[in-house]
């Protein structure tokens, strides 16, 4: 199996980010996943430095329970089963038929590209 992999952008034209997502997957091999966020705002406020620290326990240990998750990001169970509910429903980490969370990117891109308000020519 393929390792996978995302990229995540910040392109407040969502049209545009989709375009290119469908330009990468007309590509014969896998050439990895992309999550788009319109602005810096959406980006930190929906991953914030606590979420990552989930995702990154995930990355190290493959499946965990909440529980078990939350005794190794050292967190209350009830904050960091609401932490998990937004990554998965983002799509950064997926949750198996017993519940268990896992993160299935091997390898996680964030492309954050910041300019001036003027459009380049």
């Amino acid at each position: 199996m393929e390792k996978r992999k995302l990229t995540i952008t910040l392109q407040p034209d969502w049209k545009a980010a989709l375009r290119l997502a469908g330009k990468a997957a007309q590509h014969k091999t896998y050439q990895g996943e992309t999550l788009n966020f319109e602005s810096a705002g959406v980006f930190f406020s929906r991953l914030t430095e606590q979420r990552w620290d989930i995702i990154h326990a995930l990355q190290a240990n493959k499946t965990m329970g909440v529980r078990e998750l939350a005794r190794y990001v050292g967190r209350d169970v009830k904050r960091v089963h609401e932490d998990a509910s937004i990554l998965v429903e983002l799509g950064l980490i997926e949750r198996n038929e017993k519940g268990a969370l896992s993160c299935p990117y091997e390898d996680i891109h964030v492309d954050i590209h910041i300019m001036s308000g003027v459009e380049a020519a």
